[in-house]
């Protein structure tokens, strides 16, 4: 089959996925099959747009394990931020903590103190008998929900625990117990789950866990957390158990009875899945994606919170109240904190949507939808750059002063006003050997001498002094 050439006078941007004022929307053309036991699993996107979703947090939790631990009032601050993206909806729906040390307290007392509704403040602890009295440290704090490890592969059970399967199973039976006894929810992490024996183990635990549930109330009724602990899981169709996310959701769901509302999942990128996996997991039915802020956790990270609310939006074309320029303050608190974010990270990166080459910094020029993934500005508060090198050409010179003396439209300069100033950026390379990028100050200099009236201009429109 062939097919023929189709002229248009106007161009077909695509917008109904690419609006552009918003990020790009995730459109599926139908159902997506998947086959497990003889049976069919079904991923329908109609019911995707009904089923609620959640973001949850894991920036004091796993995300201390990776870093020097934050001060209580740092934690506090970040928290505070994460309330302020997470909206009147609290799409961002619940925040773990440590408990062990002092610091861990104060921190989670100061979190309390600030009666956010969202994310809840919520605990975690193993689901081993030598951390009874912490549950009883959160019952005094007003904790109401809190995680335990309870770890499911042979290599937890029999290597790190010394134990066998119906000695851990018990015990982590007794911890439920006894957080159901102090009325706390309990939230079991089904570590290394992508490397479980699923049939011989997980599901028979979450089955048990699942009837210990039946006739408590809504809120004591217990969450399943699928710890893809090495990152090993899969999104790709027909990837055997326990590899498998899709599988593996539809395990929980389908055969032990896990609602999607209690159902998590928390993965780490060791083989640069991070997200996808989690995306997955929210597609074939896990209502909670667990996240960090800027993907920072144990080794190689989890998913970043950020990314999250991104894929969240794309997915359900509505960030149904969350404010992503939030992201954008809690990037530069980070920084402010000493916690560095490499220069080309996606959303938050000083230079993520910086272009150095002529030929982008051209087409940006002519409109910003050609290299720019969505209205930066608008969504993050960040409006696309031109990093000047000896790679940006008279094209990227003439964005970067435009953009400098905050011309738009029909005020902009064209390319026969800067060309001196191009010259010598070219000079700078091509006869001294320059190897770093040109500087702002450096540029404004050039604006200053070449430009003389435009930047008066400037000057007395921003203040700025000479």
């Amino acid at each position: 089959m062939k097919h023929k050439l189709v002229e248009t006078e106007k161009p077909n941007l695509l917008e109904d996925t690419f609006p552009h004022t918003t990020v790009p929307l995730i459109k599926f053309d139908g159902p997506i099959y998947e086959e497990i036991n003889g049976q069919l699993i079904k991923f329908d996107p109609q019911e995707l747009k009904s089923r609620p979703l959640w973001i949850s947090d894991t920036t004091f939790r796993d995300g201390q394990q990776a870093r020097p631990p934050y001060t209580p009032e740092q934690i506090r601050d970040i928290y505070r931020l994460l309330g302020k993206l997470s909206g009147p909806n609290g799409v961002i729906n619940q925040s773990e903590f440590f408990l062990y040390s002092k610091s861990d307290q104060k921190a989670v007392e100061l979190c309390l103190a600030e009666n956010q509704k969202y994310p809840e403040v919520t605990g975690w602890i193993r689901g081993l008998q030598d951390d009874i009295n912490y549950l009883k440290m959160m019952k005094s704090m007003g904790i109401k929900e809190t995680g335990l490890l309870t770890s499911c592969s042979d290599y937890h059970i029999f290597i790190k625990l010394r134990k066998d399967r119906r000695k851990i199973f018990d015990e982590y039976m007794s911890m439920v117990d006894a957080a159901l006894e102090l009325g706390i929810r309990p939230r079991c992490h089904l570590e290394d789950v992508t490397r479980a024996d699923i049939y011989g183990f997980v599901v028979p635990f979450v089955e048990a866990l699942m009837e210990k549930s039946e006739g408590l109330p809504e809120e004591l009724k217990i969450k399943i957390r699928l710890c893809d602990t090495m990152g090993f899981g899969v999104n790709y169709p027909g990837v055997e158990l326990p590899r498998s996310v899709p599988k593996l959701v539809y395990v929980m769901t389908r055969e032990a009875g896990v609602p999607s509302e209690r159902l998590e999942w928390h993965g780490h990128n060791d083989f640069h899945r991070v997200l996808v996996n989690g995306a997955t997991a929210w597609l074939y039915g896990c209502g909670i994606l667990n996240s960090t802020l800027f993907g920072i956790g144990e080794r190689t990270g989890n998913p970043p919170l950020e990314g999250a609310v991104i894929e969240y939006a794309a997915l359900k074309h509505t960030f149904n109240g969350m404010n992503p320029r939030v992201i954008t303050e809690l990037a530069e608190y980070f920084e402010k904190i000493g916690v560095p974010i490499p220069d080309n990270y996606p959303f938050v990166g000083k230079n993520f949507n910086t272009t150095r080459a002529g030929i982008h910094a051209d087409g940006l020029r002519k409109d910003e939808r050609v290299y720019n993934i969505f209205d930066t500005e608008k969504l993050l508060g960040r409006p696309p750059k031109v990093l000047i090198t000896d790679k940006s050409g008279t094209p990227g010179v003439l964005k970067w002063v435009n953009d400098f003396l905050g011309l738009k439209g029909s005020e902009q300069l064209k390319l026969s006003k800067i060309t001196k100033i191009a010259r010598w950026v070219h000079d700078q390379y091509n006869v001294h050997g320059r190897t770093t990028a040109i500087s702002e100050a450096e540029l404004e200099e050039q604006i200053r001498i070449h430009l003389p009236e435009e930047y008066r201009k400037w000057r007395e429109r921003t203040g700025k002094k000479a």
